[in-house]
């Protein structure tokens, strides 16, 4: 049995003075030594958090005999170690940034829940298309076979991409899954009330259909991204395969970095090695770029970057090495 659990679960539910709960919240999770990120909201919580398996089954019971939370479903994933390295509990205007003019309620509207025995059969059928809700990086790590794959950085991106390719969608069934369930809740109901007739959702997300005994994780391909120190976490107990391709030079891979250039922080899939050669800079730019963190993490010489720079055959730019002249 595992030493600690990771707990990843949300509610939408009306919630009275946020911030107020928030700071009690944060008092009562550091009281069970748990770590992780809670987001509170007046239409709920969600949150992912971790700590000893007696700590956290202790966090459970008492959120279940809160009569708000009671309904809560946690997935639950055994662990090593701690998977956070603070614990957070904020006030937010909402769980999950659509940014609508006109906000989803989803207790008034959201698409058909799907169990994971459903949401298989509706992968395999032909006439159905599947809409990953997540973002790029999330989907290139792992993600369910034949689904589409929205070109977005964001979540609060995505229904502008779907309006862009309506005509792609409209006349067929659609439904659409994300990592624990939350995501889909407002989206899908988006898409009802934008004239989408058979709208459907994986009821608990990712993380609930790899953990059903049935299914098993199947037709899932890659591994799934999770927002914590673990980065992924494997969904397919049938036929696992790696999806993932490293940025550079597109062999198999499923090890994110962020981009070393802080104001492009992009995350990319990278070997050691081409982390190495390319400085972390997803780009030329940002490989030269002045405040390349990677450069000060490893301590590396000036002229050892521009070395590495123009063995790219790439060129180094001269106001940097003016500056360290």
């Amino acid at each position: 049995m595992s030493k600690y659990q990771v707990l990843l679960y949300y509610i939408y539910v009306p919630m009275e003075d946020p911030e107020a709960f928030a700071k009690e919240h944060l008092a009562f999770c550091q009281s069970l030594n748990l770590k992780g990120r809670i987001l509170v909201a007046n239409e709920g919580i969600n949150g992912t958090l971790s700590g000893l398996t007696e700590d956290t089954q202790a966090y459970m019971d008492a959120m279940h005999a809160d009569d708000r939370f009671k309904d809560i479903f946690f997935k639950i994933d055994p662990a090593d170690h701690q998977a956070f390295k603070k614990m957070f509990v904020r006030p937010r205007p909402e769980l999950v940034s659509l940014k609508l003019e006109d906000d989803i309620n989803p207790l008034e509207l959201t698409g058909d829940y799907l169990s994971p025995k459903e949401f298989k059969e509706a992968i395999l059928d032909d006439d159905t298309i599947v809409i990953d809700a997540r973002n790029d990086y999330e989907y290139d790590l792992g993600h369910f076979r034949g689904a589409v794959r929205p070109d977005i950085r964001n979540f609060r991106e995505l229904p502008q991409w779907i309006r862009d390719n309506k005509e792609k969608f409209m006349d067929k069934r659609v439904v659409t899954y994300c990592t624990g369930g939350i995501r889909c809740e407002k989206f899908s109901g988006w898409l009802v009330r934008e004239g989408f007739k058979d709208v459907g959702q994986l009821h608990g997300g990712i993380a609930t259909y790899g953990h059903d005994p049935e299914v098993k994780g199947e037709l899932w391909d890659g591994t799934m991204y999770v927002f914590d120190e673990r980065i992924s976490v494997p969904i397919n107990q049938v036929d696992p395969v790696i999806v993932g391709k490293d940025w550079f030079d597109g062999t198999p891979c499923e090890r994110y970095v962020n981009c070393g250039n802080p104001e492009c922080n992009r995350q990319i899939l990278c070997s050691e090695e081409n982390e190495t050669r390319y400085v972390r800079g997803c780009s030329h730019d940002c490989r030269v770029h002045p405040r390349n963190r990677y450069i000060p993490e490893n301590d590396l010489a000036i002229d050892e970057w521009q070395e590495r720079i123009e063995a790219l055959g790439e060129d180094f730019p001269i106001d940097i090495l003016m500056q360290h002249s």
